[in-house]
């Protein structure tokens, strides 16, 4: 079997399309799709399905693809042994948007510190990886999820808003208040939710994807925005966190690995590093 054409598949699996493929490859496309194609007659079945705009992987090229990361990690070491640099040891890990900077950053460094000569490769968790860090609602049942930090929600407002000084803020309150909307997020979804039930109208006033947006347009008095209770938010003056009356809105954020990648050195390292982080409480 051919270790280039083993190759070519991890970068379609990995890229997503032919295309992108031939890029990181610096090969061409027919080259990419010939190789493919010899792999797929070889194995008498088939890794990929066409779309416009790139390739899905069929469940054979999800068994095929660890298999094959294990082999070309392989030829990296054995190259490493007779060269004058260490090889370096890769790894592919997906975050999800709203972990926050500081505490990536903590993660991050953790992980550095624990593996020698690591190649890192930040990804979006839904990319093919070799861990996640991701909500918990996140994980399925071929993956083991290890909790690593709870966050609990509030809302958050300008400072210099009436609605700011009270202690609690009613759920009706919330009716046609200016928010900053942020999507994809699970604990705003929850909260509409909640507000839908009591009739109680959201009104959006911004809308943005990264919560490292979202307090920035708090303390300039866009609106109000539901955020984590993070020390780096309850230390910008121009913010009021407040809870809300109704049930607490939590999630817990962990690290989520394939149960047969359990066991793996580095993986094992990532584990340490995430247990070290949180025990399960806010970022600090």
């Amino acid at each position: 079997m051919d270790l280039r054409g083993l190759k070519y598949f991890q970068a379609v699996y990995e890229q997503g399309s032919v295309s992108g493929a031939a890029r990181v490859c610096f090969i061409s496309q027919p080259s990419i799709s010939s190789a493919i194609a010899q792999l797929e007659q070889q194995l008498g079945v088939e890794l990929f399905v066409r779309h416009p705009r790139g390739v899905f992987p069929t469940a054979a090229a999800d068994s095929l693809y660890p298999y094959v990361k294990e082999m070309t990690n392989g030829e990296k070491v054995i190259l490493g042994l007779f060269s004058n640099t260490p090889a370096p040891v890769p790894l592919r890990l997906g975050l999800m948007r709203s972990l926050g900077a500081k505490r990536m950053s903590h993660l991050l460094t953790a992980i550095t510190e624990r593996v020698e000569h690591l190649e890192l490769t930040l990804v979006d968790p839904n990319e093919p990886c070799d861990a996640r860090v991701i909500l918990s609602s996140g994980a399925d049942s071929h993956q083991e999820f290890i909790p690593v930090w709870t966050d609990s929600y509030y809302l958050a407002l300008p400072a210099s808003w009436p609605l700011a000084q009270k202690e609690l803020i009613e759920l009706q309150e919330l009716d046609g208040l200016a928010f900053i909307n942020r999507s994809p997020c699970e604990a705003l979804d929850r909260l509409k939710g909640r507000m839908t039930e009591q009739g109680v109208k959201f009104q959006p006033r911004a809308n943005i994807r990264t919560i490292e947006y979202a307090w920035p347009l708090v303390a300039a008095g866009v609106g109000a925005a539901l955020l984590p209770d993070w020390q780096e938010i309850r230390d910008v003056p121009e913010i009021q966190l407040r809870p809300i009356k109704c049930d607490p809105i939590v999630q817990t954020i962990g690290l989520s690995v394939r149960n047969d990648r359990r066991h793996n050195p580095v993986i094992k390292e990532v584990i340490a590093a995430c247990n070290e982080q949180g025990d399960l409480v806010p970022a600090s």
